[in-house]
């Protein structure tokens, strides 16, 4: 995968939480750490605007980052991004360096496609719940994807997909199946409407009232 974003930042020495809330309220940046690979942690600032702008993409969070930090540059993918609870405000952001010759671990989006065109949801009106949204995996920085497919066109009502039906492209391990078949989790089914059921109970013919009063009629007779 090439690199198409860049961030520029700026070594920093103060720590602690009064230096950071300054960076944010007073320059309007935030603070970061770059950490990984042969080299000690780098402390560093960036600019907010700058940072949430690149953050609206999705792909952000899965790409190689070009990190030019005072003039050097340095590969780099997001590993954390800490958020105000209430504000839309980044606090702080934790940075992995990565190499071109060691196999990186990180996260990438599903994209469940076809979800319309589903068998199990157009013939028998069942209904897609998602269990995952993203997918750890391990790769070479150039084999690294910026999302993943699940097709679900084919998946019938009462089917379950699991990890091991994601299709990876060359060079992409899962980390979960590489701990085993038990670890082979369920991402996505086509369950029964709710919606559907109740219909059925709607339909169903209701108990015939007089029916019941005969019997008890001729039950009372019998005695």
């Amino acid at each position: 995968m090439s690199t198409d974003f860049t961030l520029h930042a700026k070594g920093r020495e103060d720590t602690g939480k009064g230096a950071s809330r300054r960076l944010r309220r007073l320059a309007g940046e935030i603070p970061a750490i770059v950490y990984g690979g042969k080299k000690d942690p780098a402390k560093i600032t960036l600019i907010h605007k700058d940072v949430m702008k690149a953050l609206e993409n999705e792909a952000f969070y899965s790409h190689i980052i070009a990190m030019d930090i005072d003039g050097k540059s340095e590969d780099v993918i997001i590993k954390d991004v800490q958020r105000h609870p209430a504000k839309l405000l980044v606090l702080h952001m934790d940075f992995l360096r990565v190499s071109k010759n060691t196999k990186l671990q990180t996260r990438v989006p599903l994209h469940f496609i076809n979800e319309e065109a589903c068998i199990g949801v157009k013939q028998s009106g069942g209904l897609i719940s998602h269990s995952m949204t993203e997918l750890e995996i391990m790769c070479l920085p150039k084999d690294l994807p910026e999302y993943l497919e699940v097709d679900m066109a084919e998946v019938d009502l009462g089917q379950t997909l699991h990890i091991s039906d994601i299709k990876l492209p060359k060079g992409v391990e899962s980390v979960a199946l590489n701990q085993g078949a038990d670890h082979d989790l369920p991402i996505a089914a086509v369950n029964k409407s709710k919606a559907k059921d109740e219909d059925l109970d709607e339909a169903a013919p209701a108990p015939d009232a007089d029916a019941d009063a005969a019997d008890s009629d001729e039950g009372a007779s019998e005695e």
